[in-house]
């Protein structure tokens, strides 16, 4: 994992004009990022349409331009935590409208959510409730985002957000309680597993 302080002063840099540091950033960033996203697919087979490398080069297209605005570390990464989400939200939403029909299989979400081809309404199930847990307690629904889309470690998380990290891991089993109740509520086919992280 790059410095915190290295990034930071990184995106610092870049803030004030130096347009070298970009190049640099993304040597820093680039692994972690792909990182991110071999997690996230993890439940794919090999050879799937939407590799590793796909998502993390949209992702960054994405996140480039905010790149300027994100003062360190931290919220660099709770940009990147929605930029993969709506990269996710966004594909799923392109490739169930070129095909009908086909089953639902459990697919497992731990500290990420992990992503399969063959079963891409999952992602749509699970944004479905994110949005709604929004509703509810927004900061619940931003630190499962944080955690799940990002992998971001729970200290990084109370620093972008400003609280306590004892305020993050709080809001964390509330949103997870919450996605466990929701989920129970569904039919089993056609929901996503879902079970706790150890150490979380």
């Amino acid at each position: 994992m790059p410095d915190s302080d290295e990034i930071t002063g990184l995106l610092e840099r870049l803030r004030q004009g130096d347009e070298s540091a970009r190049s640099m950033l993304i040597g820093k960033v680039y692994p972690e990022l792909r990182g991110i996203a071999r997690r996230l697919l993890s439940g794919e087979r090999s050879g799937h349409t939407f590799e590793t490398t796909d998502l993390v080069h949209e992702a960054y297209l994405r996140l480039a331009p905010s790149a300027k605005k994100s003062r360190n570390r931290a919220q660099f990464y709770a940009v990147a935590s929605q930029v993969m989400r709506h990269v996710l939200v966004d594909y799923a939403r392109k490739r169930l409208a070129d095909k009908r029909g086909g089953g639902c299989a459990a697919v497992e979400l731990l500290d990420t959510f992990v992503v399969s081809e063959d079963h891409l309404d999952q992602v749509l199930i699970f944004e479905d409730l994110i949005r709604r847990l929004e509703k509810m307690d927004e900061r619940s629904a931003q630190v499962v985002v944080f955690r799940f889309y990002g992998g971001m470690q729970i200290e990084e998380i109370a620093e972008e957000l400003e609280v306590s990290p004892r305020t993050v891991k709080r809001d964390l089993r509330y949103g997870r309680a919450w996605l466990h109740a929701e989920l129970k509520s569904r039919p089993p086919q056609g929901k996503p597993g879902f079970e706790d992280a150890p150490n979380a």
